[in-house]
This record gives C-alpha cells, sequence and structure tokens, in this order.
C-alpha cells in the first residue's frame, strides 16, 4: 500500500509525463496531421486499448481507428502472451504489430 502523498506525486508524475509525450507526439505529426487521440487511462493494458478503439470508433463512426503496438522481445512473453498477443486476439480493429 502505497501513502496518500506518495500516490499524488506519482499520480503527478504521471501527469508531467502526459505533457511530455503529448507535445512530442504533436511535434512529430505534419501539419496538417491525421486525426489523432491521446488519453491516459488506468486498468489492464489490452483492456483499456480496445475499450479507447471502440469510444473513438463510436465518436467518429466515418474514421477508421487503427490500434499500433510493438512486439514483445522476451521470450517469456511469446508463451504465456503479450499486450501484442491478446490484442491479435481481441482487438475490434486493424491492429499493426512493429517487430
Amino acid at each position: 500500500m502505497m501513502s496518500p502523498g506518495a500516490i499524488a506525486e506519482m499520480e503527478a508524475g504521471f501527469d508531467d509525463f502526459e505533457q511530455e509525450l503529448r507535445a512530442q507526439a504533436a511535434g512529430q505529426l505534419p501539419d496538417p496531421s491525421p486525426a489523432w487521440v491521446f488519453e491516459r487511462r488506468q486498468g489492464l493494458i489490452v483492456d483499456e486499448l480496445v475499450a479507447a478503439a471502440v469510444d473513438i470508433g463510436d465518436a467518429y463512426p466515418d474514421q477508421t481507428e487503427v490500434i499500433v503496438v510493438g512486439s514483445s522481445s522476451h521470450a517469456t512473453h511469446r508463451i504465456v502472451g503479450s499486450v501484442a498477443v491478446s490484442l491479435a486476439r481481441h482487438s475490434p480493429v486493424p491492429l499493426v504489430i512493429v517487430p
């Protein structure tokens, strides 16, 4: 268990990291860039990615959403599964797995 102060400090760190990632992503996209969404969620990674894809699909029914993830290089993940493997089995939208 973490103290409330430690949790608050961790959340503040996540907020700072989120802003940094958002700025980096915006800086890498061409102007005008294609539609993109940046969200921070909490929960199981696969469940949250699938939920985000469904939410985005509902919000923009005329657009195509795609989940892009990296593959794992850990042998253990190939045996017990990884985010990429789980998404390959459960993603309701096109999935790109980058080696």
